[in-house]
């Protein structure tokens, strides 16, 4: 029996919604998960920027599969996670739902993935406030930029986006861990959960039972 579909995308801007940038690729995935599993009812499309929470076709879309008894489909799940509410939306819906990057995800995981969501965000603005505090405690002034040569300038900005990359991956794993051992799980299945939804270890490999307890560890101590 074919499964209906509900299509869920989402892109930043007007103009990526009038050009179809972004949003072809989005459609790509769904034509090809689709296939030969049934097909799509109706989409919607929230055209907004990520960190807003108003998603007034999410919730249209979520209120569609409730009404014809549809799986809601979203593209791009890695997109959102970091939006505390698109999570909690998708999570508490009440409707199923498939995300075709992370076919895997379930309740669990976007309840996991709201928690990792909203807690980074306030580790990040205590952090912030912190190393304000203490520079403006110590008196301390920051270096001028235009002192810096373009040359010094890019390599420092590539320099912090690697770094932050890795440890922003690595806080996101250890929560995503902690949550789940939390719920019962062994070490050896949260590290095939973190791979299956799409994290990597520090260097961009796999997690091992070593590397999830690491991370964990890790966490704890932040």
């Amino acid at each position: 029996m074919n499964q209906c579909f509900v299509a869920y995308y989402r892109v930043s801007t007007v103009k990526q919604g009038r050009s179809g940038l972004g949003l072809e690729a989005q459609r790509q995935a769904v034509e090809r998960f689709v296939a030969s599993k049934g097909e799509v009812l109706q989409s919607f499309t929230d055209i907004e920027s990520g960190k807003k929470n108003e998603r007034p076709e999410l919730r249209a879309a979520i209120a569609y599969c409730k009404t014809q008894g549809a799986t809601l489909l979203i593209a791009k799940l890695d997109r959102l996670t970091r939006n505390v509410a698109f999570v909690f939306t998708l999570r508490d819906s009440g409707v199923n739902f498939i995300c075709c990057d992370m076919p895997e995800a379930n309740t669990l995981t976007i309840g996991v993935m709201a928690t990792m969501a909203q807690h980074e965000r306030e580790l990040i603005s205590e952090r912030t406030k912190r190393a304000m505090a203490q520079l403006k405690k110590r008196g301390a002034t920051l270096g001028n930029p235009a002192n810096l040569t373009e040359q010094a300038r890019r390599k420092g900005t590539q320099a912090s986006q690697i770094n932050a990359r890795a440890d922003q991956n690595n806080r996101r794993a250890g929560a995503f861990a902690r949550n789940l051992r939390n719920s019962g799980y062994s070490w050896a299945e949260i590290a095939r959960q973190l791979n299956a939804n799409g994290f990597t270890t520090r260097n961009g490999g796999n997690f091992q039972i070593v590397q999830v307890q690491r991370v964990v560890k890790l966490l704890d101590h932040l």
